[in-house]
Protein backbone atom coordinates (compact mmCIF):
# COMPACT_ATOMS: atom_id res chain seq x y z
CA UNK A 1 0.00 0.00 0.00
CA UNK A 2 1.15 3.67 -0.93
CA UNK A 3 1.03 6.65 1.03
CA UNK A 4 1.59 10.53 -0.67
CA UNK A 5 2.03 13.20 1.26
CA UNK A 6 3.39 15.94 -1.13
CA UNK A 7 3.02 19.63 -1.92
CA UNK A 8 4.25 23.15 -1.21
CA UNK A 9 0.93 23.87 1.37
CA UNK A 10 3.93 22.23 4.21
CA UNK A 11 1.53 23.35 7.29
CA UNK A 12 -1.18 21.33 6.12
CA UNK A 13 0.68 18.70 4.78
CA UNK A 14 3.13 17.39 8.01
CA UNK A 15 -0.23 18.23 10.25
CA UNK A 16 -2.09 15.24 7.81
CA UNK A 17 1.29 12.99 7.73
CA UNK A 18 1.63 13.62 11.59
CA UNK A 19 -1.84 12.44 11.66
CA UNK A 20 -1.35 9.56 10.03
CA UNK A 21 1.84 8.52 11.55
CA UNK A 22 -0.48 8.71 15.23
CA UNK A 23 -3.11 6.36 13.74
CA UNK A 24 -0.02 4.05 12.80
CA UNK A 25 -1.02 0.79 15.64
CA UNK A 26 1.38 0.52 18.21
CA UNK A 27 4.54 -1.33 17.95
CA UNK A 28 4.46 -1.67 14.18
CA UNK A 29 8.21 -2.17 12.20
CA UNK A 30 8.70 1.26 11.03
CA UNK A 31 12.03 1.99 8.55
CA UNK A 32 12.38 5.98 8.12
CA UNK A 33 14.36 6.40 4.92
CA UNK A 34 16.17 9.40 3.90
CA UNK A 35 18.90 10.14 1.29
CA UNK A 36 21.85 9.38 3.43
CA UNK A 37 20.65 5.83 4.57
CA UNK A 38 19.09 4.78 0.82
CA UNK A 39 19.43 1.37 0.28
CA UNK A 40 17.78 -0.61 -2.76
CA UNK A 41 18.36 -4.22 -1.85
CA UNK A 42 16.73 -3.22 1.72
CA UNK A 43 14.05 -1.52 -0.33
CA UNK A 44 13.36 -4.56 -2.07
CA UNK A 45 13.20 -6.82 0.76
CA UNK A 46 10.78 -4.36 2.17
CA UNK A 47 7.96 -4.95 -0.74
CA UNK A 48 8.92 -8.51 -1.45
CA UNK A 49 7.88 -10.04 1.97
CA UNK A 50 7.08 -9.04 5.29
CA UNK A 51 9.39 -8.59 8.28
CA UNK A 52 11.53 -11.06 10.37
CA UNK A 53 9.69 -10.38 13.24
CA UNK A 54 6.56 -8.11 12.48
CA UNK A 55 3.62 -8.85 9.93
CA UNK A 56 3.48 -5.78 8.81
CA UNK A 57 6.00 -2.71 8.03
CA UNK A 58 6.09 0.40 7.35
CA UNK A 59 8.53 2.53 5.50
CA UNK A 60 8.98 6.05 5.74
CA UNK A 61 10.53 8.04 2.81
CA UNK A 62 11.72 11.73 3.61
CA UNK A 63 12.22 14.07 0.62
CA UNK A 64 13.79 10.81 -1.05
CA UNK A 65 12.88 12.41 -5.02
CA UNK A 66 15.76 15.15 -4.38
CA UNK A 67 17.82 12.12 -5.21
CA UNK A 68 17.50 11.73 -9.38
CA UNK A 69 18.91 7.90 -9.11
CA UNK A 70 16.62 7.57 -5.90
CA UNK A 71 13.49 8.71 -7.84
CA UNK A 72 14.05 6.92 -10.69
CA UNK A 73 14.55 3.72 -9.32
CA UNK A 74 11.50 4.37 -6.66
CA UNK A 75 9.03 5.24 -9.73
CA UNK A 76 10.02 2.10 -11.35
CA UNK A 77 9.05 0.15 -8.22
CA UNK A 78 6.11 2.17 -7.50
CA UNK A 79 3.39 -1.15 -8.40
CA UNK A 80 5.16 -3.81 -6.40
CA UNK A 81 5.07 -1.58 -3.12
CA UNK A 82 1.39 -0.83 -4.20
CA UNK A 83 0.79 -4.49 -3.93
CA UNK A 84 3.00 -5.42 -0.83
CA UNK A 85 1.49 -6.00 2.11
CA UNK A 86 3.72 -3.90 4.05
CA UNK A 87 2.57 0.41 3.96
CA UNK A 88 5.25 2.90 1.89
CA UNK A 89 5.05 6.09 2.82
CA UNK A 90 6.42 9.26 0.89
CA UNK A 91 7.04 12.77 2.82
CA UNK A 92 7.63 15.19 -0.31
CA UNK A 93 7.91 19.02 -1.32
CA UNK A 94 5.78 19.81 -4.48
CA UNK A 95 6.11 17.66 -7.39
CA UNK A 96 6.15 17.73 -11.03
CA UNK A 97 3.27 16.62 -13.28
CA UNK A 98 5.33 13.43 -14.77
CA UNK A 99 6.22 12.23 -11.33
CA UNK A 100 2.37 12.42 -10.12
CA UNK A 101 1.03 10.84 -12.80
CA UNK A 102 3.07 7.43 -12.00
CA UNK A 103 1.46 7.99 -8.82
CA UNK A 104 -1.85 8.32 -10.11
CA UNK A 105 -1.67 5.47 -12.32
CA UNK A 106 -1.47 2.88 -9.48
CA UNK A 107 -4.89 1.13 -9.11
CA UNK A 108 -7.32 3.59 -6.83
CA UNK A 109 -7.17 0.79 -4.07
CA UNK A 110 -3.95 0.64 -2.89
CA UNK A 111 -2.63 4.21 -2.98
CA UNK A 112 -3.80 7.52 -0.87
CA UNK A 113 -2.73 10.53 -2.77
CA UNK A 114 -2.94 13.66 -0.31
CA UNK A 115 -1.55 16.62 -2.19
CA UNK A 116 -1.32 20.16 -0.88
CA UNK A 117 -0.98 22.95 -2.73
CA UNK A 118 -1.00 26.97 -1.91
CA UNK A 119 -3.76 28.86 -3.69
CA UNK A 120 -2.22 30.58 -6.46
CA UNK A 121 -2.14 34.59 -6.35
CA UNK A 122 -4.66 35.79 -8.90
CA UNK A 123 -2.67 38.14 -10.82
CA UNK A 124 -4.66 41.00 -12.17
CA UNK A 125 -4.70 40.65 -16.24
CA UNK A 126 -2.59 43.58 -18.33
CA UNK A 127 -4.41 44.93 -21.02
CA UNK A 128 -2.06 44.89 -23.93
CA UNK A 129 -3.87 47.83 -26.26
CA UNK A 130 -2.82 50.31 -23.33
CA UNK A 131 0.85 49.39 -25.28
CA UNK A 132 -1.16 49.64 -28.73
CA UNK A 133 -2.74 53.26 -27.62
CA UNK A 134 -0.09 54.50 -26.44
CA UNK A 135 2.43 53.81 -29.43
CA UNK A 136 -0.49 55.82 -31.53
CA UNK A 137 -0.39 58.76 -29.35
CA UNK A 138 3.54 58.82 -29.50
CA UNK A 139 3.69 58.90 -25.84
CA UNK A 140 6.96 57.56 -24.78
CA UNK A 141 7.02 58.15 -21.44
CA UNK A 142 3.85 56.23 -20.65
CA UNK A 143 4.79 53.47 -23.52
CA UNK A 144 7.89 52.93 -21.35
CA UNK A 145 6.02 52.76 -18.11
CA UNK A 146 3.47 50.09 -19.17
CA UNK A 147 5.80 48.14 -20.80
CA UNK A 148 7.32 47.35 -17.73
CA UNK A 149 3.83 47.34 -15.86
CA UNK A 150 3.21 44.35 -18.66
CA UNK A 151 7.06 42.54 -17.36
CA UNK A 152 6.18 42.74 -14.10
CA UNK A 153 2.72 40.82 -14.73
CA UNK A 154 4.14 38.68 -16.55
CA UNK A 155 2.94 39.07 -20.11
CA UNK A 156 4.80 37.30 -23.01
CA UNK A 157 6.97 39.27 -25.28
CA UNK A 158 5.15 37.37 -28.37
CA UNK A 159 2.06 38.76 -27.32
CA UNK A 160 3.18 42.58 -26.73
CA UNK A 161 4.98 42.73 -29.96
CA UNK A 162 1.97 41.32 -31.28
CA UNK A 163 -0.55 43.37 -30.46
CA UNK A 164 1.98 46.53 -31.38
CA UNK A 165 2.63 45.05 -34.73
CA UNK A 166 -1.38 44.70 -35.46
CA UNK A 167 -1.47 47.98 -34.12
CA UNK A 168 1.26 49.86 -36.88
CA UNK A 169 -0.30 47.66 -39.49
CA UNK A 170 -3.75 48.86 -38.85
CA UNK A 171 -2.66 52.69 -38.83
CA UNK A 172 -0.89 52.05 -42.35
CA UNK A 173 -4.01 50.34 -43.66
CA UNK A 174 -6.39 52.95 -42.46
CA UNK A 175 -3.96 55.75 -43.52
CA UNK A 176 -4.49 57.03 -40.30
CA UNK A 177 -0.95 57.80 -39.78
CA UNK A 178 -1.29 60.42 -36.38
CA UNK A 179 1.88 61.68 -35.30
CA UNK A 180 3.84 59.39 -37.66
CA UNK A 181 5.00 59.55 -41.33
CA UNK A 182 3.91 56.26 -43.09
CA UNK A 183 7.76 55.21 -44.23
CA UNK A 184 8.41 55.40 -40.09
CA UNK A 185 5.50 52.80 -39.37
CA UNK A 186 6.68 50.60 -42.29
CA UNK A 187 9.98 50.99 -40.77
CA UNK A 188 9.09 50.04 -37.32
CA UNK A 189 6.48 47.09 -38.83
CA UNK A 190 9.69 45.41 -40.31
CA UNK A 191 11.77 45.81 -38.10
CA UNK A 192 9.34 44.51 -35.27
CA UNK A 193 8.46 41.39 -37.37
CA UNK A 194 12.53 39.90 -36.95
CA UNK A 195 12.87 41.97 -33.59
CA UNK A 196 12.92 38.17 -32.25
CA UNK A 197 14.28 36.13 -34.45
CA UNK A 198 17.22 38.47 -34.85
CA UNK A 199 17.56 38.62 -30.94
CA UNK A 200 17.20 34.75 -30.79
CA UNK A 201 20.08 34.44 -32.85
CA UNK A 202 22.30 36.99 -31.83
CA UNK A 203 21.88 35.57 -28.44
CA UNK A 204 20.28 38.84 -27.01
CA UNK A 205 17.51 38.82 -24.48
CA UNK A 206 14.22 39.31 -25.56
CA UNK A 207 12.94 41.71 -23.31
CA UNK A 208 15.98 44.55 -23.58
CA UNK A 209 15.90 43.88 -27.48
CA UNK A 210 12.69 44.64 -27.27
CA UNK A 211 12.94 47.75 -24.76
CA UNK A 212 15.09 49.27 -26.60
CA UNK A 213 13.31 49.06 -29.58
CA UNK A 214 10.72 51.18 -27.53
CA UNK A 215 13.13 53.59 -26.15
CA UNK A 216 14.12 54.34 -30.24
CA UNK A 217 11.47 54.74 -32.40
CA UNK A 218 10.36 57.96 -31.06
Amino acid sequence: MLYLFAGDDTKNKLGSYEKFIKSLPAGVEIFPVSRNNFDKMQIESLYSGSGLFFEKSVVLFSDIFESEENKDFLLEKLELMARSENLFVFLEGKLNKPVLEVFRKIESKKIQLNIFELAKEKKEKFDNFLIANTFANKDKLNLWIYFRQAMDKGVGMEELIGVLFWKIKDMILKKNFGKFKESELKNFAARLSYLLPEARKEGRDAETAFEQFLLEIF
